[in-house]
This record gives structure tokens, sequence and C-alpha cells, in this order.
């Protein structure tokens, strides 16, 4: 079978039945498994950055912060750049690629962890190329836009972003998991200290690199799967055709939707482990952030493959309008309960309950909005997959911008309280847009 399809008419029931469905279904499964460890990889600095300090580096918070950051930078930029490489190299091409490259950060900080002498810039470097990971997410679902018919657009982008976003919860499962397992290298002392005290606790033995290197062989499989299953829809424009996008008010207003939903979703999940440390480490029997990071991203993930299927039958703008409103009542909560600035351990389950709240809204409005996308820009489906690829490239700047900024608050506040006011001002414009433009009766698109 040719790398590119000669035809391809999903609106067409009848080629539909006959040939797309199977092709589509086929290449779904594929690029969602791919892109799965896509999101892990991305996401795997912030898992490991939390042991750094207990095996030797002397990072300071901040640093750390700054390194959980940096994928969610690399993501975002290499998201602009993915929006335009699907249309001219094609699905095959661009899948296989971005799933090869993902093995550059795996080794590369799987042996800067082996040694504590590894300078902060070479963390940096490799942090940047995690975002390799993030990248790529504006191919992908361009790409299932594509393959698939509009009433099915809303259920495939959200199985396969959904699974995707999986990929979060598993780097935060696994990591704890792969601690204990030698892979390469010899393992490290991992020493817990009391912060106030500075009393050592205990020690245990830990293998950090194995937290990078246990990807390496599932992204080789995947390399050659996808060079040996993946085909290209023949519908190609150049660079400069696909610039009409932003001629379009909409571009932009989908953009500041997607930013309220995934841009909320991804800067969470960066910083939550890091928050729960910082906010929480110092109180006696402090929680430890890896038993209960990986549960925010599994619950946004999961609603939104729920809510992929649900959007299919109420439409997305009604949908992305209680995202809003449920991620704003959640922020409200934060400050008026002193949630992030705790005086108490005891504060912490509430904490948790709200934040994985918010996980929950903003993975609704992940699925709601790219159902929205498609129907908004109907009149052109290259042109609203350009969208899908544009506004997720600048939402994925959400794990830079939320860990960043709540890095730099706590560091010269001891707390986070500033940077849900900002949140909230943001939430309330972004849900305001929504519902004038896409979800009130009368409204210029309705979707």
């Amino acid at each position: 079978m040719s790398k590119w399809l000669e035809r391809w008419e999903p609106e067409n029931s009848d080629f539909w039945e006959s040939t797309g469905k199977k092709i589509a279904w086929r290449i779904l499964w594929v690029t969602t498994i791919s892109l799965t460890f896509s999101f892990a990889t991305w996401f795997m600095v912030s898992a490991i950055v939390v042991k750094l300090p207990g095996i030797g580096f002397k990072f300071t918070t901040q640093e750390l912060f700054w390194l959980a950051a940096m994928p969610g930078l690399a993501g975002g930029t290499l998201r602009i750049i993915h929006t335009f490489l699907l249309p001219i190299y094609g699905t095959r091409n661009v899948i296989t690629l971005a799933t090869f490259i993902k093995l550059i950060p795996c080794v590369g900080l799987g042996l800067a962890v082996m040694n504590p002498e590894t300078p902060f810039w070479i963390f940096l470097v490799l942090a940047f190329s995690a975002g390799f990971g993030g990248g790529d997410f504006s191919s992908y679902m361009p790409s299932t836009n594509l393959f698939f018919p509009k009433r099915l657009k809303g259920t495939a982008l959200g199985i396969q972003a959904g699974i995707g976003n999986f990929g979060v919860s598993l780097a935060q499962f696994m990591t704890p998991i792969m601690l204990g397992v030698g892979t390469y290298g010899a393992s490290q002392i991992f020493t817990k200290i009391n912060p106030k005290t500075k009393e050592i606790l205990g020690t245990s033995e830990i293998f950090l690199q194995s937290a990078a290197f246990w990807y390496i062989p599932v992204l080789i499989v995947m390399t050659i799967v996808c060079w040996w299953m993946l085909r290209s829809v023949p519908i190609t424009a150049s660079f400069k055709e696909q610039l009409d996008i932003f001629k379009d008010k909409h571009t932009w207003y989908c953009t500041v939707t997607y930013m309220m939903t995934f841009g909320t979703f991804s800067g969470l999940s960066a910083a939550f482990p890091l928050m729960i440390k910082s906010l929480y480490g110092n109180f006696p029997d402090a929680p430890e952030p890896l038993k209960y990071a990986f549960y925010g991203p599994l619950i946004g993930s999961a609603s939104r493959v729920i809510f992929g299927f649900v959007s299919d039958k109420t439409g997305g703008g009604i949908l992305t309008t209680i995202t809003g409103i449920g991620l704003i009542i959640g922020s409200v909560l934060m400050i008026s309960m002193g949630l992030v600035a705790p005086t108490s351990i005891e504060q912490f389950p509430m904490f948790i309950t709200i934040m994985l709240g918010m996980f929950f809204f903003a993975g609704i409005g992940n699925a709601a909005t790219f159902r929205q996308y498609p129907i908004i820009f109907a009149q052109n489906q290259r042109q609203a997959s350009g969208v899908i690829g544009w506004t997720a490239a600048i939402a994925a700047y959400g794990p830079f911008i939320f860990s960043s900024l709540i890095g730099l608050i706590i560091g010269a506040t001891g707390n986070a309280t500033n940077f849900y006011y900002g949140l909230i001002v943001f939430l309330l414009y972004a849900t305001y847009v929504n519902w004038w433009y896409y979800n009130r009766k009368g409204c210029e698109r309705p979707s």
C-alpha cells in the first residue's frame, strides 16, 4: 500500500463503510498509543525532579520549578512548528519521526541523574528536549480530524486526546515503581530529610535513571509500528497557504478557550507534584507528592474520553461554558479556604479534593473544545485541522506558564494565592468568550 492514500472521502457514506472506517480506526489506535507515550515523556521531568535533592543534587526550589516548566516551553514552541507539518509531509512521516526523537530526552535524562555533578544547564537542555513529546500533539490531532467524518470527530478526537492524556498519569504512576527496578547503572542513595530540623529521617536505594530508561524499548517498537502501519491523507497545502487561519478572528477566540481547558489541565499537571511539596512539604508527616499527583491527570484524561462521546450529542459549547464555571468555583474555593496558603496539614485532603475536581472539569473542556473547532470551521476541514494544531500549540505553554508563575509566587510569598487570583480573571474572560460566540442563543457560530 502506498504511503499516501489516493482517495479520502469520509463524508461519503459508501466510501466510509467500504473502505474508510477500517483505515481510520486503525490509524487512530496506532497514533493514540504513540501519543500516550508522547505525553508520558513530556511529563516525566516533573515526576523525576522531586527526587533530585534526595540523591545529592543542590538545586533550589525555584530551579526545580524551572526544570518542570521547561518541557512546557518547548512543547508549546514545537507545536507551532507541528501545526504546519502535516499537510506538507503527511501523517506517516511526521508521526514516525516524532516517535523516534523522543528517545533523546529518555536516554539523556537517564544518564544525567546518575551523576550528581551534572550541571543545571544540562538538565535545562534535557528538560527542553522532553518537549518533543508535547510538541507532536499538533500533528496527531489534526491528522485524526482529517480521517473521520463530522459525526464522529468528537468521539475520535476525545478518544485520542483523552487516552493520550493518560500518559501524564502514566509518567507519575510509573516513576515510583521504576525507582525500585534496576535497568542500567548503579543505584543511588536517597536521603529523606526533615525540612525544618534537617534531621535525616531515613535512607533507601533507588534507580532514578530507570524512570527515564524504561521508555526506550517502547519508543523503538512504536517507531517501527508507526512506519509500518500509518498512511497519509491526500490533503496538502504549502506553509503560506496554511497561514490563512490567522485572518479569521475565531482562530484567536478558540485559542483563548483551549488555553482555559488544556492550558489549565497541562499546567496543573506539571505543577501539581511540586505544589504538594512546596505548600505541604514542611508540615510533620508531610505527604509524598508522587502518591497523589498522578490522580489529577488520570481523572482529567478519563473525563476527556467520556465527554468526547457526550459532546457529539450535546454540542461542545455548553460543556465548555460549564467547564469555565467549574474551574472558577474551584479557584475561588482554593483561595477562600486558604488551601494554597495552608497553616495545617489538616487542610491537605480538601486541597487534593478540589484540585481533582478542577482536573475533572478541565478534562470535560478538553473534549468539548475539540468537538467545537471542526464545527466552527466547518467550511474548510484543512483550516479546522490547522486551528486544532495552533490552539493546541498555545495551550501547551500551560506547563511553562503555570510552573514558572507558581514557582515565582511561592518563592516570593510562600503561598500560591496570587496565582489563583490571576487564574480567576483569565477564566472569567475565556468563559465569556465561549458563551458569547459559541454557546448563547443567537451566537455567531453555535457549536
